[in-house]
């Protein structure tokens, strides 16, 4: 009984961590865009809400959330790096970290993640994660955030950090009740991979 308690509370605990670090980053953003800043991670939020209301997934808990925090750092680092180094204009001129779209490429990782652990309950689920980022997406270019060909950027970034995330713990995430093993002590938050 005690076991399958800690076992509730682990999965809240990490629900709550990663909705408290998607609002942790909307709070410190330094140009408040309404809300596509939510609805960014609207995705990712949706495939841990899915996991907590016991909607079956393709894989356990912790691959679920090792994949997906893979796939987040490598969408977003992505987009981070490419922003600081092309340096284009934004459309409303306020600064030079227009391409790739960050908002575009979390929603779309996001939403792939979400595909690929849920696409054979209901394809609707898809369709719902694809249609908010694609919101995002035309939202960003509507509020003159961003250029199409910014979005389109970040889209695909987003997808492929996902696909290539997804992919790869396929290849070395056999079987994740031995291979992964996810802590929270409070201030941290630790994974570790045995291969």
């Amino acid at each position: 009984m005690g076991f399958i308690i800690c076992r509730q509370l682990h999965r809240l605990c990490l629900l709550i961590l990663l909705l408290g670090l998607s609002f942790q980053a909307y709070a410190q953003q330094r140009h408040s865009d309404g809300t596509d800043d939510v609805l960014e991670y609207m995705p990712y939020a949706s495939v841990f809400a899915l996991k907590a209301c016991r909607i079956t997934s393709k894989d356990d808990w912790t691959k679920l959330a090792a994949t997906t925090a893979a796939s987040w750092v490598a969408s977003a680092g992505t987009a981070y790096l490419l922003k600081h180094s092309i340096k284009e204009t934004r459309p409303d001129g306020t600064d030079q970290k227009s391409f790739p779209s960050g908002h575009a490429c979390i929603a779309f990782a996001g939403a792939t993640i979400l595909h690929k652990e849920f696409s054979q309950v209901s394809p609707w689920i898809s369709v719902t994660g694809y249609g908010v980022a694609t919101f995002v997406a035309v939202d960003r270019v509507l509020k003159d955030r961003h250029h199409w060909y910014d979005v389109v950027a970040g889209a695909g970034i987003g997808l492929a950090a996902s696909e290539a995330t997804w992919w790869l713990s396929r290849k070395v995430l056999k079987s994740s009740n031995d291979q992964v093993l996810i802590g929270f002590s409070g201030n941290t938050l630790d994974l570790a991979v045995t291969f």
